[in-house]
């Protein structure tokens, strides 16, 4: 039966709970708006009344018999899944989720070396064993890639018995691997196909976009609309297909890791952003990319700064691209991304996604207008107007990479009895924590992988060029095994 996308079951009748005025002896504690402060003076009452807790009438997430079960069959339906859940954790959630869903301790999953943190966290979680597929170092542009699919092979012909194949569905910059190809032959192999489509939930909506998840027919996707497509922030969905997901252990381990007090707010605008892209999407997405392109041209316009297309990663063999990120190589002028980010915001009052040492990211969407990208192009031209004269020195691309081997999963790394000691000092020791690198976007080891002299120097490397570190541990130290304690715990705790 065809369903009525124009509906919004959970959000109309959250709504009309907040214009009901039931007396509330229940949480919230501002009672539906009874207690005036600072937010309230800018937001109006209307978002404290939509703030309800679960009142007769409005469902419950963890196990949904109305108006939620209602919302999460037209999701479904709009992405072309079977079954959809409704995430308040974000798409971490969801990754969460999936991977602790799919894989017990000690069972395998290939994934690709540049997945997002949730995923290193999700194998900490499951106990799972990870298989790490190269992502394509760009050189160009200091940024990790898509998968190559004959590395993807590779690992699934190496690991016969791994147990899902997990997908980046696109990259943080758009860049997308072959999925459909990828996900035949991982279920030519029994394999399950995960993917994070974090940035990704509008390809279902326009054939001008990469293919979805659902589309190339993988298992199990977990995409922001929040990031895309226009629900609140923390607001994600969990879709799947097909025979393989087993919904009582997903249920299960979503339940285990969600609220047992989510947000109606954040669910409420993941009800309406999906009536608005299904409705909108196919109409103002070819509008998005043409704006997109136009403004690409206008950029590269200008004098030392370049708006990187499509034809770029297709020529380094990228399977598609989405054309709603414009990425834009500033190194030329002799400045960083970083610096232009700053100077972008500081200055024009211009937000952007993110900053790497030879790039900026624009991300758009539906609700990017004409005005937001002739703003972008302005303020570019006054960078370049200001930094072009200096002839500065060109910065140079900057990647150096060592695969690190990995000694034991990262679940009992984590769990492993730990001491801090100077980074120098700890070649050879197994790592107890992850240090990423952005750019380029990959960790340079996880818990239970050797640190080698090749990583600190890298580490080094990175430090000097003015890259972010991301790791627990501050002040020139890391965080490793304490190996003398380790056997007396592994005894204990071998089995987990």
């Amino acid at each position: 039966m065809e369903k009525d996308h124009r509906l919004t079951p959970f959000y109309t009748k959250l709504l009309e709970y907040a214009e009901s005025n039931t007396v509330s002896h229940d949480v919230p504690g501002h009672k539906l708006g009874q207690i005036d402060n600072d937010m309230m003076d800018y937001t109006g009452v209307h978002m404290f009344k939509l703030d309800a807790n679960a009142p007769r009438g409005l469902d419950n997430l963890n196990r949904p018999t109305g108006v939620i079960k209602e919302a999460c069959e037209l999701m479904a339906d709009a992405f072309f899944a079977e079954r959809a859940y409704l995430l308040t954790g974000g798409t971490t959630m969801g990754i969460l989720s999936m991977i602790m869903s799919v894989c017990r301790a000690k069972e395998k999953i290939i994934l690709p070396r540049n997945v997002h943190k949730s995923a290193i966290n999700a194998l900490i979680l499951s106990g799972a064993v990870p298989i790490f597929v190269k992502p394509h170092l760009d050189f160009e542009l200091g940024i990790a890639n898509h998968m190559e699919f004959e590395e993807v092979k590779q690992a699934i012909l190496d690991n016969p018995d791994a147990k899902a194949v997990m997908i980046i569905n696109p990259t943080y910059f758009g860049v997308a691997s072959d999925i459909k190809r990828i996900t035949e032959l991982a279920h030519e192999h029994d394999m399950i196909v995960l993917a994070d489509e974090a940035h990704g939930s509008h390809f279902q909506f326009s054939d001008q976009l990469p293919i979805s998840a659902m589309a190339a027919g993988a298992d199990m996707s977990s995409c922001s609309l929040h990031k895309t497509v226009g629900s609140l922030t923390q607001s994600s969905i969990l879709v799947t297909q097909g025979p393989r997901v087993d919904h009582i252990r997903l249920r299960s381990t979503i339940n285990m890791i969600q609220s047992t007090s989510p947000s109606s707010l954040l669910l409420a605008s993941l009800d309406v952003a999906r009536k608005t892209i299904y409705l909108e999407g196919p109409t103002k997405i070819p509008q998005l990319i043409e704006m997109a392109h136009q403004t690409r041209l206008k950029i590269n316009q200008i004098t030392g700064i370049h708006a990187i297309d499509k034809n770029y990663f297709k020529n380094i063999h990228a399977h598609d691209y989405d054309e709603t990120k414009i990425i834009v190589k500033v190194s030329d002028l002799g400045v960083t991304g970083f610096d232009v980010y700053k100077e972008l915001f500081d200055v024009h009052h211009i937000q952007l996604e993110l900053a790497e040492t030879h790039i900026i990211l624009a991300v758009l969407s539906i609700g990017t207008q004409q005005k937001d990208l002739d703003a972008l192009v302005r303020s570019l031209q006054m960078v370049s107007d200001k930094f072009a004269p200096m002839h500065l020195k060109t910065v140079l691309p900057k990647i150096k990479y060592s695969y690190p081997e990995a000694y034991t999963r990262p679940r009992e790394a984590y769990h492993a009895p730990k001491k801090y000691v100077p980074i120098a000092q700890a070649v050879d020791e197994i790592a107890a924590e992850s240090i990423m690198i952005y750019p380029p976007g990959i960790p340079l080891v996880i818990p239970g992988e050797i640190i080698s002299e090749d990583i600190i120097n890298d580490l080094d490397f990175y430090q000097r060029s003015g890259s972010v570190i991301l790791s627990d541990t501050e002040g020139g130290y890391v965080k490793i095994i304490d190996k003398e304690y380790w056997i007396k715990w592994s005894e204990l705790y071998e089995n987990e």
